[in-house]
């Protein structure tokens, strides 16, 4: 019975991909079983074809893929969904998210006791990008943080496990994927995080720019907001007296 599944999102990663399929093999064989999802979201270059060829020889290995780029929550999404495991984890396709560090995720959901954690997030230490990116991404996650109060430092880091049908249930929009915690903490869960290491990028380049990021995160963020604020959360009645 698998019980991890991890989804990786990728777009034009076919110089990095192969790498990090061998070092999830490496950091997740022994811990039980597990699968791993590629969702190739509408590559325009053999990311596809590397993973096909590696499933030859990889039964836990299995692709799907977008003909036109959804964007990675659409991606995370696809992955979810077709999953059979009760915990997902999640990376990004680009291997600067180190595979090792992906049972620091998935360990906190099956320990025992713990069935009120929804999600734990990674937050990246040691950040290997350009100053412009991490000066921006600094920016986002203080405005995210007093925004919407929920406790995350580093909601881009793409490391992230949390419980299949937890996930599910919430809302689906595009850029969810950055808002996780948040709507996790809106259905009642607990949130966790651990720190992670984080790597240079290895080949390509980034598939978003700063100013991209900065206008679509203004705009989910008034969203999700919006999403906590409707909220609405049942209350008990008193029971019934008896006569």
């Amino acid at each position: 019975m698998v019980t991890v599944s991890i989804v990786i999102p990728a777009k034009n990663e076919a110089e990095n991909i192969e790498t990090l399929l061998d070092g999830i093999d490496a950091a997740c064989e022994a811990h039980g079983d597990y699968e791993v999802i590629v969702v190739d979201d509408g590559s325009e270059d053999d990311t596809s074809g590397v993973v096909t060829r590696r499933m030859d020889t990889h039964p836990k290995l299995r692709l799907l893929r977008h003909e036109r780029s959804g964007g990675q929550s659409a991606a995370v999404h696809s992955g979810v969904m077709a999953s059979v495991g009760t915990i997902v984890c999640t990376l990004d396709g680009d291997g600067q998210n180190p595979p090792e560090e992906l049972p620091k995720l998935f360990a906190p959901l099956l320990a025992e006791g713990a069935d009120a954690i929804g999600i734990v997030a990674g937050q990246r230490v040691g950040r290997q990008d350009t100053v412009s990116k991490k000066l921006a991404s600094r920016f986002a996650n203080a405005l995210r943080s007093w925004a919407l109060n929920d406790g995350t430092r580093d909601t881009g880091c793409g490391l992230k496990a949390f419980r299949r049908e937890a996930f599910l249930r919430l809302p689906f929009f595009n850029h969810m994927h950055r808002y996780l915690p948040a709507l996790f903490a809106r259905d009642g869960w607990q949130v966790a995080h651990v720190d992670v290491s984080h790597r240079p990028r290895g080949a390509g380049r980034s598939n978003y720019s700063n100013i991209q990021r900065a206008f679509v995160g203004a705009v989910d963020l008034i969203g999700v907001m919006w999403l906590l604020r409707r909220r609405k959360r049942a209350v008990p009645s008193e029971p019934a007296k008896r006569g």
